[in-house]
């Protein structure tokens, strides 16, 4: 359970920017369907990032609890990614996960980076960005999060110039991760074919590369998939 405790939790509600069902486009569950909930507002600003209509003055809605709970039941699927922005940054974030795996839901919780995860529910998956130097947020992270990543998290680095994979190389074998490592091009930046070669010649051979294939099966531009 979370460090975290409330009287009432009809009071709770949480800036949604969208909330859709679609496939797990990256991660350990890439190609699973799953419920998505996006939430508004992010504490860095990434150079490449992708979403930044939920950073950058975001439209959003108000959604308590027991609504936001029952639209993810609705849809009759277990597997729950909580993202953003950054979902971390949400006042009570850690109560909806508690309440979301209490009721057999499997919850896999996107984050920057940057926000402790110490307080994540360990039931959750954590799948952690760590920023190389062409987002411009490098200086932001918060390496000791590594530490708390498990077997069945993710620490992805997403690459866009030689410059990030040497940053990648050099975390991975200064703090030897224990959970899942993924390398993950910047969309339109670094060939794939790039990273293979880095990854085979500094032998790190116990990360995977993985394109985010939701962008492969429609545009990079469309929301809500």
């Amino acid at each position: 359970m979370s460090a975290q405790t409330i009287k009432n939790e009809n009071t709770i509600k949480f800036n949604v920017v969208e909330k859709f069902v679609s496939i797990e486009g990256e991660g350990i569950r890439s190609g699973y369907p799953a419920v998505f909930v996006r939430f508004a507002g992010c504490n860095l600003s990434c150079s490449w990032c992708d979403t930044k209509y939920a950073n950058e003055n975001p439209e959003y809605e108000e959604i308590d609890v027991d609504n936001l709970m029952n639209f993810i039941a609705s849809t009759e699927i277990k597997k729950v990614t909580l993202t953003g922005g950054e979902p971390l940054i949400q006042p009570y974030i850690y109560l909806l996960i508690d309440r979301l795996i209490s009721e057999g839901f499997e919850v896999n919780v996107e984050t920057n980076g940057s926000v402790s995860i110490k307080h994540v529910p360990r039931d959750a998956i954590i799948t952690m960005d760590y920023k190389c130097p062409s987002s411009g947020m490098e200086d932001r992270m918060i390496v000791d999060n590594i530490n708390f990543l498990g077997k069945k998290d993710v620490l992805k680095f997403v690459v866009g110039t030689y410059e990030d994979l040497k940053s990648a190389e050099r975390i991975i074998k200064t703090f030897k991760p224990r959970c899942n490592i993924f390398f993950s091009p910047v969309f339109g930046m670094i060939k794939p074919a790039e990273i293979v070669k880095f990854l085979i010649e500094n032998k790190l051979f116990d990360t995977r590369v993985q394109l985010q294939i939701h962008k492969i099966i429609w545009s990079d531009k469309i929301k809500g998939v």
